[in-house]
């Protein structure tokens, strides 16, 4: 695989202008943005600045860094922490030795400068102490398979001499950052360090010198890699043949409901597939046997991917997906029973309480990696990580041999106590967290706004819409609002058998299945009885109890397979429960409609399926079906005009207030969340109140 050499993205007139805080934002961002350079939320940067104390108005040194979180390759100003260099000096002398490090992170908010709300990292005291201006620290692939080989030592001193050094391992903290100082104030000739089975560190004393220093040795190792393993097959070669894309995603979409069951009885999981060409690699070689097992090397690859991935028992030169499907509960039984060992093997008297004991990577043979997470973006991101892993490993194993973090050590990262006090900080989660929503109709007023209503509270959503230029008007929005990992678009007509079944192995394939079906799509006709057409009566038909019923069918398959529940919220109308004059096709469709919905809830009771209906009436604004031939009919029938029609459902409501799309969105929430955990079969209307729409 030819590596690419790293061009250096920096610009000197806009760098010009900028402080040296500014400056430290830039070469961060600029860091960041290369998933080459570090990954996803990895690595850290720093300078060391004079500013005006606020205090005092003298002029004291002041160390900018990344922040405890983040991203540099996204970070803003605010992702810094700032810290008075001489009190953090001063921490030397509080310093009780290794055996007590982890007590210095406690020191550190009493060094900060200008009261700055940023908390500071636990990698602070590597930036603080060593004697230059500028450090980096990140986590290039190419370095970290020269960090993780058996003799990363010799390695790094034969690609680069005595420019950059090397440390052993040692867990990130207060005694590593004495280290750091120690080897830079007696390697002065040093541009940098590689910390074995970690990463990267590099330093300079201007801010652009120490970016191209970070760029050229990751080239250099690069580079090096390449000429090494130039003509040698990665991981001894292929074992099993890949099988052809579509094939790939269709395996992934059977496999992944189940699996996402199997690990979803605590809390909801969010899955995601990749098959790119590194994986697919991996997965299909030789050496997958022997190095998956070993697990990751560098913390943050480690943190994000847990000790091990699963590997899938599938074949595929002979694929028997049905055998693959049944052997996974007993799979993910053996990994649960794995890690409690490790566990237990590893624990200490003060360790926090066993966490998941499931599987964040599994790799399938010839089909690709599925992550599992709590919500979507963290999915992707593990498998980013577990894609830098394999990168490492495809190295380190072509020039040495590969080594992954002992398992001692993998434990004491994975349950540092600080670790947990970060956990135990996460905000708590939205009501869907880690809910898969498929919603028909989606580019629709109601649609939209349901759509929009249960993103606010967390969830996934699959959007689907016969109308595919307003569905992606409709999914560009959504995913500006709230991020474009938890948003898909499918066009699908819900009269097309084959398109919704294409539909929810989408939606399988994207998050691992799903949790609420919103079947919504709907159109409204109106004509007197003698004046309907039996093509007309069929299309009601068609779309209102047809499609409801091949929607609900493959949505009740998803929920079985996944063996969790779900929730069915149908959006009817008034009228499948008062008649109404000259629209007999529909309101018959929407009676259908609702019987259909009432049958489900007595099958699905059984697997904790929840069916229930949403009722509305009138919901003009907003609405694609009121802005067309139904208008024009309904305001015909009742004598009025197209301004005066709204007014008139208002003042026949008993409540006289105008019904609106996110009023049954609210309605759709409460019946597809668990704040109605103990319904089904039950009609919720959203009329403003019709007393021919009671239901008892």
């Amino acid at each position: 695989m030819t590596a690419t050499r790293l061009e250096s993205l920096w610009d000197d007139a806009k760098a010009a202008a900028m402080t040296e805080p500014q400056k430290l934002l830039y070469r961060s961002n600029l860091l960041g943005s290369d998933k080459r350079v570090t990954n996803y939320g990895g690595g850290n940067t720093s300078a060391k600045v004079m500013e005006t104390d606020p205090l005092t108005g003298g002029r004291v040194e002041v160390l900018w860094v990344k922040g405890s979180g983040g991203d540099i390759g996204s970070m803003g100003m605010d992702g810094f922490s700032t810290l008075y260099m001489k009190k953090l000096q001063a921490l030397k002398g509080r310093y009780r030795g290794v055996d007590h490090e982890d007590e210095m992170v406690g020191y550190l908010p009493h060094c900060t400068f200008d009261l700055n709300p940023r908390a500071a990292s636990i990698d602070t005291p590597l930036h603080a102490y060593v004697p230059k201006r500028h450090v980096d620290h990140v986590h290039s692939d190419a370095i970290i398979a020269i960090a993780a080989a058996v003799n990363s030592r010799d390695l790094t001193a034969e690609i680069f001499g005595d420019e950059i050094g090397w440390l052993p391992w040692k867990r990130p903290g207060f005694e590593l950052g004495l280290w750091l100082e120690n080897f830079a104030t007696g390697n002065p000739q040093a541009k940098g360090c590689v910390l074995e089975s970690h990463g990267l560190f590099s330093w300079a004393d201007d801010a652009k010198d120490c970016y191209l220093t970070t760029l050229d040795v990751i080239n250099r190792a690069a580079a090096w890699l390449e000429a090494k393993t130039a003509g040698t097959a990665a991981f001894g070669g292929p074992k099993v043949p890949t099988l052809p894309a579509d094939q790939r995603r269709a395996v992934a979409a059977r496999l992944m409901p189940v699996i996402r069951g199997l690990i979803s009885t605590e809390r909801h999981k969010v899955g995601h597939f990749d098959d790119q060409p590194a994986v697919l690699e991996f997965v299909g070689s030789n050496a997958l046997e022997s190095l998956a097992p070993l697990g990751t090397s560098c913390p943050d690859h480690f943190l994000r991917t847990k000790i091990r991935p699963l590997v899938v028992d599938l074949n595929p030169s002979n694929p028997d997906l049905d055998r693959t499907i049944a052997g996974l509960a007993e799979a993910v039984a053996a990994y649960r029973d794995d890690y409690a060992a490790y566990y237990a093997r590893c624990r200490h008297a003060d360790s926090p309480a066993l966490r998941d004991p499931n599987a964040v990577v599994y790799l399938v043979p010839g089909v690709g990696m599925i992550t599992f997470a709590l919500d979507k973006a963290t999915a992707r991101i593990s498998g980013e990580f577990y894609v830098n892993a394999i990168n490492v490993m495809r190295g380190a194993s072509s020039v040495s041999t590969y080594r992954g973090l002992p398992e001692q050590e993998a434990f004491d990262i994975e349950y540092w106590l600080l670790e947990e006090a970060k956990l135990q900080r996460m905000p708590k989660p939205k009501s869907l967290a880690g809910r898969v929503a498929l919603v028909t109709g989606a580019a629709g007023g109601i649609g939209s706004a349901t759509a929009d209503r249960l993103l606010r509270e967390g969830a996934c959503l699959v959007l689907t819409d016969i109308d595919a230029e307003a569905l992606e008007a409709t999914r560009e929005a959504l995913a500006a609002r709230h991020g474009r990992d938890v948003v898909r678009g499918v066009a699908m007509n819900v009269t097309d058998e084959a398109q919704v079944i294409r539909a929810h192995a989408e939606a399988a394939a994207e998050f691992g299945g799903i949790d609420i079906l919103v079947s919504n799509a709907g159109i409204a006709s109106s004509a007197p009885i003698e004046q309907t057409t039996l093509a007309l009566w069929n299309r009601n038909m068609d779309i209102l109890s047809t499609g409801y019923f091949l929607v609900s069918r493959e949505a009740f398959r998803l929920f079985r397979a996944q063996g969790i529940g779900g929730s069915v919220v149908f959006v009817a109308s008034k009228n499948g429960l008062a008649a109404s004059p000259n629209a007999s096709a529909y309101c018959t469709a929407k009676a259908a409609e609702i019987h259909l919905a009432r049958c489900l809830a007595l099958e699905g009771a059984e697997a904790g399926i929840r069916v229930n209906v949403v009722n509305p009436d009138a919901v003009l604004r907003g609405s694609r079906i009121w802005s067309g031939e139904w208008l024009d009919q309904r305001a015909a029938t009742y004598g009025t005009d197209k301004q005066g029609l709204e007014e008139m459902y208002r003042q026949r409501s008993m409540l006289k207030r105008a019904v609106l799309p996110e009023d049954v969105a609210e309605g759709v929430y409460f019946l597809a969340s668990d704040l109605s955990a103990k319904s089904t079969g039950n009609i919720l209307n959203v009329d403003a109140g019709n007393v021919q729409a009671f239901t008892r």
